[in-house]
């Protein structure tokens, strides 16, 4: 394999499997969404620096067990959309430019073997062109403080403090929100123990950051806390998180929300197998009622080697409580929490609340760099009595008078190409069609969109 081959594996949307990768005893990790994961340790060799033009900036020795590693993300995305919640938004048809800049660095101080320290700053620059009504904080933040930590550690045992984007599992419920333009950070403290063999538990108290629309103007909320235990063992994660809201909003009502998950995922691969279910039960109050509320997440995959390409066929399927009787002093509504950006798809109308979804999707490299895929999806309503909501878990659509389950069905293209090791392009085109319920509820236009993405990352 040549030199530049192994550099593409660096690319987080077209490179197979980690395991399935010829590695080089010099080759850099994989590149993360969060950054402060990776661990370019091994580029204290210099030789091994001057395989690629990166290493330069990914080890910068200053002294004895002293050293800095530097990286940066560039993004432009355009989205346009056509009939944007089926008709129903304030601008339905919208078309903008999102456009981001992430710098950051990592300095360390001492030896993974015994006390150590490091101290991680990144700032983000987010504008958005076109953006109708009127861009919101989650379009442009401008520039602020994504993220900035100090850590210290000793053996196995690590300690964090600031602010922080963190990525639980596959994001269901904690994510980084990294498909709109400005993700998701917390405030807060972690504490870690790595058990090696791939068991680790981790411990945290987080409160979520708020954008602002302008500069330097993101702040701790003080509504909303996040605290919890996220363990994780060979094929499978246990976690339970806590979660308060003073401010929750459900059926139109706001109160306090204190909430309870207690989850467990088992994944992995076998030979050409791979699979990862996830189910979740809550419990807690709000406003008065008692919360009991439950999802079910499975997806199913097996690569075709048989067959040109090899293509790659998954099967997910999703179940979502909702609430059965407003009436009554049970709120049945499952809460995402900090769900990732786009949960379905690209175009993801439709959030991980009462809801049951089945989506099939194959995806294969093509070669050159170049990979494709095209899923379908279709949405019913769990429960009658509540209505359809979004990703960040906002009432997008109450139930009225429907009793209808179905909320429709979508087609999804992608196509990615992996220029160079650090430059990615990608497209996609969606469309999702309404179902009876969107149909009796308001306007029931068919939705489409397209996106266009660059990506440059090292």
């Amino acid at each position: 394999m040549c030199k530049k081959s192994v550099c593409l594996a660096l690319s987080l949307c077209a490179c197979p499997p980690l395991a399935a990768q010829t590695r080089e005893a010099w080759q850099a990790p994989t590149l993360s969404i969060t950054r402060y994961d990776e661990d370019w340790s091994d580029l204290a060799d210099a030789q091994k620096r001057g395989h690629h033009w990166t290493g330069q900036f990914k080890y910068i020795p200053l002294g004895d067990d002293v050293w800095l590693s530097t990286g940066i993300e560039l993004r432009l995305r355009n989205e346009n959309y056509a009939n944007n919640l089926w008709g129903g938004a304030d601008a339905p048809d919208d078309s903008y430019l999102w456009a981001r800049a992430m710098p950051y660095a990592d300095l360390h101080v001492g030896a993974p073997d015994r006390l150590h320290a490091r101290a991680f700053v990144q700032p983000i620059m987010s504008y958005a062109v076109g953006v109708a009504p009127s861009a919101s904080p989650i379009d442009q933040s401008r520039l602020d403080l994504l993220q900035g930590f100090a850590e210290v550690g000793a053996g196995p045992v690590t300690l964090r403090g600031g602010r922080q984007m963190v990525s639980l599992g596959t994001e269901r419920l904690v994510g980084t929100r990294y498909g709109p333009n400005t993700p998701l950070a917390f405030d807060g403290v972690r504490g870690n123990l790595s058990l090696g063999d791939g068991r680790a538990l981790d411990l945290f108290l987080l409160n979520p950051v708020q954008p602002g629309p302008a500069s330097f103007d993101d702040r701790t909320s003080d509504t909303r806390r996040l605290w919890g235990a996220y363990a994780t063992l060979p094929d499978l994660d246990l976690y339970y998180l806590g979660y308060r809201n003073r401010a929750a909003r459900f059926g139109g009502l706001t109160g306090r929300e204190e909430r309870h998950s207690l989850g467990l995922r088992s994944h992995g691969a076998r030979g050409d197998w791979h699979w990862n279910v996830e189910g979740v039960y809550q419990f807690g109050h709000y406003d008065g009622q008692r919360i009991s509320a439950w999802t079910i997440g499975t997806e199913v995959g097996r690569t075709l080697s048989g067959l040109p390409l090899s293509p790659d066929a998954t099967l997910r399927f999703n179940i979502v409580s909702g609430d059965r009787d407003s009436e009554d002093d049970r709120l049945g509504t499952f809460n995402a929490l900090f769900p990732k950006g786009k949960y379905f798809g690209e175009l993801s109308p439709v959030g991980p609340t009462n809801i049951v979804s089945l989506n099939p999707r194959i995806s294969a490299p093509l070669g050159d760099g170049f990979s494709a895929s095209i899923a379908g999806m279709a949405y019913w309503r769990y429960a009658r009595n509540d209505g359809v909501y979004d990703i960040p878990g906002n009432l997008i659509r109450a139930a009225g008078d429907s009793r209808a389950r179905f909320i429709g069905k979508e087609v999804e293209a992608t196509l990615a190409w992996q220029a160079t090791a650090e430059l990615e392009l990608s497209t996609s085109l969606s469309f999702f069609a309404p179902g009876a319920f969107i149909r009796e509820t308001g306007p029931a236009q068919t939705i489409a969109m397209t996106g266009l993405e660059a990506n440059f990352r090292f």
